[in-house]
């Protein structure tokens, strides 16, 4: 009798270890948690227009671009792994009462976009973006690079690649991870899930290559991804480099951190980044 128990618990834990393995793109990339928009800016009463972008690849991708009335620079904004733009209208706002204008975009695979998503799919993306506001005759010391989440590892990534060109205004990471490798460790400890994953999105490596001033955004009461994978993050990070701890939710931090939120960006791009 025990040795069937064992047997079965065996099998039970292979069969969890093999579905781990076959669904992990679902588990980390999340574009049916809403395909369709859900507003506009015009909603907000801001002035808008929508985009399509282009990767090298030949996938269109849906963006949009927000206009600040007298911008101090611009922002390319790389959201979380659920839903699409339309679900980042607040904060959508709070970088236009910053004076930035916004070009928002969703990956392949999300919202309105073309494709699926994968791992090298998202830096065609973030590239994309970036081409776009170079074409447009933006000066790229007068963009900013902002990710969230898994936006986060795409702004790093596309930032670190970018050192061997032409370097942003700054980057700005919110509520990093260090790699998908570490943080699946770390939250399922029972599973060899460093081993199992696929994806990589090494945040932590990306960040030494960046040659712009960094600012770490987390919340000590994140729920998804722990206080201490941002905070490693910023360690690993050269100069110069701020933190900013705020409190709330993993997707509500930024509401619940109001104002300090938003004061804490606006003194990084003002001293760090020279956008005044």
């Amino acid at each position: 009798m025990l040795l069937r128990f064992l047997v079965g618990l065996v099998l039970v834990y292979a069969l969890v270890v093999s579905l781990a393995w076959g669904f992990q793109s679902r588990l980390l990339y999340l574009p049916h948690m809403g395909r369709e928009h859900v507003g506009t800016p015009a909603d907000l009463g801001l002035a808008w227009e929508p985009v399509t972008l282009s990767t090298e690849d030949g996938v269109g991708l849906d963006a949009w671009w927000i206009p600040a009335d007298e911008p101090r620079g611009g922002l390319l904004f790389f959201h979380g792994n659920a839903g699409n733009i339309s679900h980042r209208l607040a904060s959508i706002r709070q970088f236009h009462r910053l004076g930035l204008s916004v070009l928002i975009l969703d990956y392949r695979g999300y919202g309105r976009s073309e494709g699926r998503p994968s791992e090298a799919g998202t830096a065609l993306d973030a590239r994309a973006g970036w081409r776009w506001l170079m074409e447009a005759g933006h000066d790229p010391g007068e963009i900013v690079l902002f990710g969230r989440s898994l936006g986060a590892a795409v702004a790093a990534e596309l930032a670190s690649t970018l050192a061997g060109e032409t370097s942003p205004a700054a980057v700005i990471l919110e509520s990093p991870f260090r790699s998908v490798p570490k943080l699946a460790q770390r939250l399922y400890p029972f599973l060899p899930a460093r081993w199992l994953v696929r994806f990589y999105y090494d945040t932590e490596a990306y960040v030494t290559r960046i040659a712009a001033p960094l600012l770490v955004i987390h919340s000590r009461e994140d729920e998804i991804i722990p206080f201490g994978e941002g905070l490693a993050v910023f360690s690993a990070a050269g100069e110069p480099k701020r933190l900013l701890e705020i409190r709330g939710g993993h997707n509500t931090g930024s509401l619940d951190s109001e104002p300090d939120y938003s004061a804490g960006i606006d003194a990084f791009l003002r001293e760090e980044a020279g956008l005044r």
